[in-house]
């Protein structure tokens, strides 16, 4: 067994509540997912990130196949183990990361030679290795490997990136069901292993977008996820492009938007329909000085705070503002103090986790429709 995905809840926008039950953890969705890129959601532990409610994180492929490696990952039983996390693993096909590596890479339709960003050296990943990556990682759900289109390009650019990423994750579905069951912890939780979400690019052409759509709905992935977006786009677009989409995926299965978004944009999302979604944007702004806030967004650097005894966001009941002030967390990213990045990261990471359980919590109580058991 894969996943169970379980509809509790539905609301006339189309958004929905639901249980999506993997091999390590429940998970409620609508969920925001924490970006764990090599294995550490960085400036917080474990612990922390289950004391916010964590449920599911992200581990990067590219990144942790080059360190420490990805067969010394499955040696010490898989990335769960590795790194002390009890609970749901997301891993990404590492097809993003090598598209942003567009001086140090070449792509075929066998797959793509790239180099390292940390030693140069060279490397070739096609459908299958990724699989072989990702299985060994261990994750509960795997990516197939696509190719991300840049923002903007011409109709011909996306429409052969869609040719390549929609043959590529008929390979890598292909190699993931022949080899499923060599995932590290399969022997230890009763036979469950993996499931494998397919991803939707066409960049911002609705056909393509709607022909990568219902290929994949045709191979039959145990969940499918948007991707291309938050590469440039206008904010409008990004929003036009998933209202564009939803409707042509399985309304029993996990439908995932990737690498979104700000605050107000998950919440849009969540209550489209989207069930999963992840981003670097709290912890990446959380080091910058950045804090989301019930009030906006603060610039914990600013002068303005450098006596002002007010929590971070009065309405918040997170850790950090239920302890420390403005002043205080400013003080500490003026001294460089590597408090200053755990602190901030923990209150956006349970500020954008505090949205999509009040998304799930609003959600209306219609009947449930639908409700998937895939193996």
């Amino acid at each position: 067994m894969a996943l169970e995905f379980q509809i509790l809840a539905n609301t006339v926008s189309g958004g929905r509540r639901a249980v999506m039950t993997l091999p390590h953890q429940a998970v409620e969705t609508p969920v925001f997912m924490p970006v764990g890129t090599a294995g550490t959601v960085k400036a917080v532990s474990q612990d922390v990130l289950e004391s916010l409610g964590a449920e599911i994180i992200l581990g990067n492929t590219y990144h942790l196949y080059l360190r420490p490696g990805h067969e010394a990952i499955r040696r010490m039983g898989g990335l769960h183990q590795f790194i002390s996390w009890p609970r749901a693993l997301l891993t990404d096909s590492g097809g993003f990361q090598v598209y942003s590596l567009a001086q140090l890479r070449k792509v075929t339709d066998e797959g793509v030679r790239f180099r390292s960003h940390l030693d140069g050296s060279s490397h070739f990943f096609t459908p299958e290795h990724s699989m072989d990556v990702q299985i060994a990682l261990g994750a509960d759900i795997a990516m197939a490997f696509d190719e991300c289109t840049e923002y903007p390009a011409e109709k011909d650019r996306a429409r052969e990136s869609l040719r390549l990423t929609m043959n590529w994750a008929l390979r890598s579905l292909d190699h993931f069901r022949a080899h499923q069951h060599d995932v590290p912890w399969h022997e230890n939780l009763s036979g469950k292993t993996q499931s494998l979400f397919g991803i939707v690019q066409g960049g911002t052409y609705a056909d393509l977008r709607r022909e990568s759509a219902e290929r994949l709905v045709e191979m039959d992935f145990d969940g499918y996820a948007i991707g291309g977006l938050s590469v440039g786009e206008p904010r409008h677009l990004t929003l036009e492009v998933i209202a564009e989409v939803l409707p042509y995926l399985p309304k029993d299965k996990p439908r995932y938007v990737m690498g979104v978004g700000y605050p107000e944009e998950i919440e849009q999302y969540a209550k489209l329909g989207v069930d999963m979604m992840d981003c670097v944007l709290p912890t990446r702004a959380a080091r910058h000085g950045l804090l989301f806030t019930s009030e906006g967004r603060l610039n914990i650097k600013n002068r303005q705070y450098a006596e002002d005894q007010s929590p971070p966001d009065p309405a918040c009941s997170c850790m950090v503002c239920g302890r420390y002030s403005r002043a205080y967390l400013r003080h500490l990213m003026q001294a460089g103090e590597a408090l200053s990045a755990t602190l901030n990261t923990i209150h956006n990471l349970s500020y954008y986790l505090g949205i999509m359980r009040r998304v799930r919590e609003g959600l209306s109580q219609l009947p449930a429709v639908g409700s998937g058991l895939h193996a």
